[in-house]
């Protein structure tokens, strides 16, 4: 490309000094936004990022020149040539292996992740306090072949209304392409097993209420036109895009936090880099309480209890996890072998 490129600047945020390199470097270039677009973008969606964010563990999607070239996963903070201030946080891997991952304390992190070419990011579920025992439970709604946007949007309008059953509250958002997500913050009282085993009972439930619209089948050949409620999503080292996360296509669309009474009207793709710090300006942030009233999930361990005595047990983990106490097989249905007669 022609022209001039512009020179760094060094930004104040949060306290700390970081550097912009490069700020006219393209980073979407089907809609001409640039690197400095990304890092204005997180600095204007700040208050709601950092609700996301704060303390927790997080992996990084890098792409240092742009969308559609290389593209990396960030688990691991280098230890050197990183600001004195950056914290970090030690995880563990289901494989047992560790990584001090970045721990956003407050929006200077994120701007030096824009900065290193991050476009994603993907935090635990956990805070740097207790990094063994999530307090948020995700419910992932992923519409597969034959279903959109509106069957996930119906998906999620059972989930509030089991949810309201319990007495609990889910937080919608957009996942930034066709899916929703509904979080709940809960206690930090139980294990990466539990939560996991908590959410396998609510999609469990949304299954048996609309099995003609909701399924828990993790072999994609047994799911049909139906959405997956992805409870895999809460196994240990499994992420998703935070509320005010960037997604990596080429619309530049926002993972976004809307509220139920919304939630049908909107399109996802008209939530983007251009116009979610406008809409958080004038409405506010629709995630605003939701570290209010942490959620006890006792009520989804019974169920999972009930389940289990009833034969209903365990799902399937991915491939990459070893094999977990009474886990199924792992193998896909049709290239099981038959037994023997």
């Amino acid at each position: 490309m022609g022209g001039t490129t512009k020179a760094a600047a060094e930004i104040e945020v949060a306290g700390h000094t970081v550097r912009l390199t490069s700020p006219d470097r393209v980073i979407f270039p089907e809609r001409g936004f640039t690197k400095a677009d990304v890092f204005n973008y997180y600095l204007a969606v700040g208050d709601g990022i950092m609700r996301a964010l704060r303390d927790r563990p997080t992996t990084l999607q890098r792409f240092p020149e742009g969308i559609g070239g290389e593209m990396f996963f960030q688990k691991r903070v280098p230890s050197r040539g990183v600001p004195p201030w950056v914290r970090t946080a030690r995880i563990s891997f289901p494989s047992g292996r560790t990584a001090d991952e970045l721990c956003p304390a407050d929006l200077a992190h994120v701007a030096w992740a824009a900065q290193m070419g991050t476009v994603v990011f993907h935090p635990w579920p956990v805070r740097a306090a207790d990094v063994d025992r999530p307090d948020e439970l995700r419910v992932d709604l992923d519409p597969q072949p034959g279903t959109d946007f509106v069957d996930a949007v119906a998906a999620a309008g059972e989930v509030r209304a089991l949810l309201d059953e319990l007495g609990a509250t889910g937080w919608p958002k957009t996942s930034g392409g066709r899916g929703v997500h509904v979080y709940l913050r809960i206690q930090p009282r139980w294990t990466f097993v539990e939560v996991r085993r908590a959410t396998i009972a609510l999609a469990r439930e949304l299954e048996r209420r609309r099995p003609e619209l909701v399924t828990t089948a993790w072999w994609k050949e047994q799911r049909g036109a139906r959405v997956f409620v992805d409870y895999n999503q809460m196994a240990r080292d499994r992420t998703i895009a935070c509320a005010y996360s960037l997604r990596a296509n080429a619309r530049a669309t926002v993972s976004t936090p809307v509220t139920w009474d919304e939630l049908s009207d909107v399109d996802p793709d008209d939530l983007h880099l251009g116009s979610v710090p406008a809409r958080l300006a004038e409405r506010g942030d629709p995630h605003a309480g939701i570290d209010d009233a942490p959620w006890d999930i006792t009520p989804l361990l019974e169920w999972a209890d009930r389940d289990a005595t009833g034969g209903a047990g365990d799902l399937p983990y991915p491939p990459e996890y070893p094999k977990m106490p009474g886990e199924p097989k792992r193998v896909q249905p049709s290239r099981a072998k038959r037994p023997t007669s």
